[in-house]
């Protein structure tokens, strides 16, 4: 009898033995398991950054800046871009994000209606928030949740003072522009004439062109058969200033005009250290980029709704051409 119950008592001992054994695994297991399921959780936000201009030097940094904050928050980032403005190729990169069922669509802004019905329709249907950053699009046209970039209006108003203050009250300026104008551009030449327009004496000459450096040479051309006597040139699209300096440099000296732009990309700070370009706009392309990511994370987070709908306006600033050299 006595026997029987020293068995019983030991088996006991063993049940309640590997009960607490097993308890102290599954605690040790699950001290060790949760920090990588919580790291894994905080890297599960995939973003992804889509652009026209994959190989300007601009959106290089644009990049840049935007890796280094996915790396810093934790989030995985991906670069979809197209050569030459592709605007179809462009397009398809956004439908293919939101058919991928990203987190977050970060995108350099189009304004046409074909961009505006992806955000609006396709992203917002499928709760993906769209940033646009460096170009815009209005908000209520495209319900993209906030802008990274310029303040394009601003800078257009820079652009112009500067030009007064090189040139003074009188004088004849062209303004050179896009045959299509994106957004951007129709709010730097609103700040620009918003300046101008209190010089009776400054007489101004909008002259649109096509994206083509041939179009644009052409454009300059009979510019200059017309306005022979014409003083200044403002490059409203960046990528116009070099053509409309080459044209020029054919037919008489450059620094006989007063010469601006926009972006301090190779080609424009090369003109402005040659003494072509008087002065530009120079932007933050890497800011933008930093910001737009961060700013992606707050909104997927939680800890920043809703963005601000008119905007975080990164640095811009007038550099002249002895800045340059």
């Amino acid at each position: 009898m006595r026997k029987s119950i020293i068995v019983s008592l030991f088996a006991v001992c063993l049940v309640i033995l590997f009960f607490t054994l097993t308890s102290m695994v599954k605690v040790f297991s699950s001290e060790l398991i949760e920090p990588a399921l919580t790291a894994e959780q905080h890297n599960s936000y995939r973003l992804v950054l889509i652009t026209r201009e994959l190989d300007t030097p601009f959106w290089a940094k644009v990049e840049r800046g935007a890796k280094a904050a996915a790396e810093q928050n934790g989030a995985s980032l991906e670069v979809w871009g197209t050569y030459g403005t592709n605007r179809d190729d462009f397009l398809k990169n956004i439908e293919v994000a939101i058919a991928s069922k990203v987190d977050g669509i970060i995108v350099q802004g189009l304004d046409t209606d074909e961009f505006k019905s992806l955000t609006k329709v396709k992203a917002a249907s499928k709760g993906i928030p769209v940033i646009t950053v460096a170009n815009d699009v209005p908000m209520n046209e495209s319900l993209r949740r906030t802008y990274v970039g310029s303040d394009h209006l601003e800078a257009g108003s820079m652009i112009a003072r500067q030009m007064v203050s090189d040139m003074g009250f009188v004088g004849k300026v062209v303004l050179m522009v896009s045959d299509r104008q994106e957004y951007f551009q129709r709010t730097r030449l609103t700040g620009i004439l918003n300046v101008l327009n209190a010089y009776p004496k400054i007489i101004t000459k909008i002259v649109a062109a096509g994206d083509s450096r041939e179009d644009v040479a052409a454009a300059t051309n009979e510019l200059l058969n017309e306005e022979p006597d014409a003083d200044a040139f403002i490059a409203v699209s960046a990528n116009h200033a070099g053509s409309i300096i080459q044209e020029i440099s054919k037919r008489m000296r450059v620094d006989n005009f007063f010469i601006y732009s926009f972006d301090d990309s190779p080609e424009t700070l090369t003109l402005m250290q040659q003494g072509k370009i008087d002065a530009l706009i120079a932007q933050s392309p890497e800011a933008m980029g930093e910001e737009s990511v961060a700013l992606m994370i707050k909104w997927l987070t939680g800890e920043q709704v809703p963005l601000n709908p008119d905007g975080y306006f990164t640095d811009i600033r007038v550099m002249r051409a002895e800045d340059a050299k």
